[in-house]
């Protein structure tokens, strides 16, 4: 019985072990300098989605028709952005006072900010647009350590930025085939990156867009965790637990 023993441990301990290339993220990074940075994203307006859209000039008389009277002004606490903001319809447009319907889907909001300055542009000379997505929200699940909806203020936020603000991956998360799930032209796009290889910073899903769905599988580790057996120290307490009743009896 004990000639056994010595092995069979070692054997336990070796495969409960978990190696540098499962655990460290972003592997060969020294090599990322020669790798192009991507261009600066800017996500496309979506029907449904929600805008908020901010005018002002020095003629702040001309200006009152532009402003939405939406009688919340002073209520800071609003929890439905929608009562505030600019819905875009399912035809893809907003209804702006005075100038009314404007199509905005698939623009960026840049761009709908140089169509309004355009349109307002013929009453008012110094008009300023400011234009915010209020909906931008992505979804992170599975082996993360805070799972959960997060509200993206600046519109731009990565992937590593994402399982940032979701308290990084679980130690049962597969860091190798991080699923994410995005929704275009009415299709669910699914795809899968890889964190411990510098090629995450160049997938076309490294910027992130609203509504986008994270999954972080669990890792063969954490599939055992759900089972009879949790892991391999579990085994291996189990193990040591039987060994040692069998020595006791036969003793």
């Amino acid at each position: 019985m004990k000639t056994y023993f010595g092995p069979l441990l070692i054997l336990l301990l070796v495969c409960s072990c978990s190696s540098k290339k499962q655990i460290h993220y972003f592997q060969n990074v020294e090599n990322l300098q020669q790798t192009p940075a991507q261009g600066a994203f800017q996500p496309k307006i979506e029907e449904n989605d929600i805008l908020h859209i901010a005018v002002s000039s020095l003629n702040t008389d001309v200006l009152a028709p532009f402003l939405r009277e939406t009688g919340l002004q002073g209520n800071v606490n609003n929890t439905n952005p929608g009562l505030e903001g600019y819905l875009v319809n399912s035809e893809g447009n907003i209804n702006f006072p005075v100038i009314g319907d404007i199509y905005v889907l698939g623009k960026t909001r840049r761009e709908v900010e140089e169509t309004l300055k355009e349109k307002i542009g013929v009453y008012i000379t110094d008009v300023v647009v400011d234009v915010r997505i209020m909906n931008f929200k992505i979804t992170v699940m599975g082996e993360v350590m805070q799972p959960g909806v997060y509200t993206i203020n600046d519109e731009r936020v990565t992937i590593p930025q994402a399982l940032a603000l979701a308290g990084d991956l679980t130690r049962d998360g597969k860091r190798e085939n991080i699923m994410i799930i995005r929704e275009e032209e009415g299709k669910n796009l699914v795809t899968r990156v890889d964190l411990t290889s510098i090629d995450v910073f160049s997938n076309e899903f490294f910027f992130l867009k609203q509504n986008d769905i994270i999954y972080v599988e669990p890792s063969p580790v954490g599939v055992k965790k759900s089972g009879f057996i949790p892991d391999i120290p579990a085994l291996l307490s189990l193990f040591t637990v039987i060994l040692s009743t069998v020595i006791l009896l036969t003793n």
